[in-house]
């Protein structure tokens, strides 16, 4: 697809997601930053009921890094796979906090160089908490991207510059949330609404999912 055609999708997903958005709570970098790291694996849904208490308790990467495990693993226990996050959450805090003054970094390298942390979750911090242009690569922007014909690959960081490529870096940010909306939304892994979709016309996929339109709409996530 070229930049014409992606654009036109871009505009139509736009129109029907107007706000779509990173949809984690969060107050700084920091907190986007341990909010995404708990997401894996997980609902936003999920993770923004047990962010309040745990930044309540570790409210700087100083406190958190001083953290008792057992405790930690308490109040994140919920998010699934509390070991591997626990040992992520210390270690990337501590991180911060000896390495950066307790701020966490901007840059790329660096905060991939964090415990826990890869460019999924750098461009997230980059994309939301810096407002930088980013694209986060995560299932559904693999899954819908593939689908429209803007990637042709399933590693994370080809699919990232494949798409990146269609856009001017001023949207990039918004290109994957407009796509992880559609994702979760619309066009789901399993069963994609299609006979819903307000590109239709424009996917070289329709027909993956679910045609006709009355049975697509029941399938649309609000």
């Amino acid at each position: 697809m070229d930049r014409a055609q992606a654009g036109e999708v871009f505009e139509r997903l736009a129109a029907t997601y107007p706000d779509a958005d990173c949809e984690l709570d969060f107050a700084d970098p920091f907190q986007l930053l341990v909010a995404t790291v708990l997401s894996a694996q997980s609902t936003d849904v999920r993770v923004n009921m047990v962010t309040p208490a745990l930044f309540a308790r570790y409210p700087t990467p100083e406190a958190m890094a001083g953290a008792e495990r057992d405790e930690l693993e308490d109040l994140i226990r919920s998010t699934g796979f509390f070991h591997n996050k626990a040992t992520s959450l210390l270690g990337l805090s501590r991180a911060v906090a000896d390495e950066h003054d307790g701020v966490v970094p901007v840059d790329m390298d660096a905060l991939v160089a964090l415990p826990g942390v890869g460019r999924k979750t750098a461009n997230v911090v980059r994309g939301h908490a810096f407002g930088l242009p980013a694209i986060t690569t995560d299932t559904h922007v693999l899954r819908v991207s593939a689908r429209l014909g803007w990637s042709s690959s399933k590693n994370p960081e080809v699919v990232e510059q494949q798409v990146g490529d269609l856009f001017d870096p001023s949207v990039w940010t918004k290109v994957s949330d407009t796509l992880i909306f559609h994702g979760r939304r619309c066009c789901h892994a399993k069963k994609a609404a299609c006979g819903a979709c307000p590109v239709d016309a424009l996917c070289p996929s329709y027909g993956v999912g679910v045609t006709d339109p009355a049975d697509a709409a029941k399938l649309v996530k609000r």
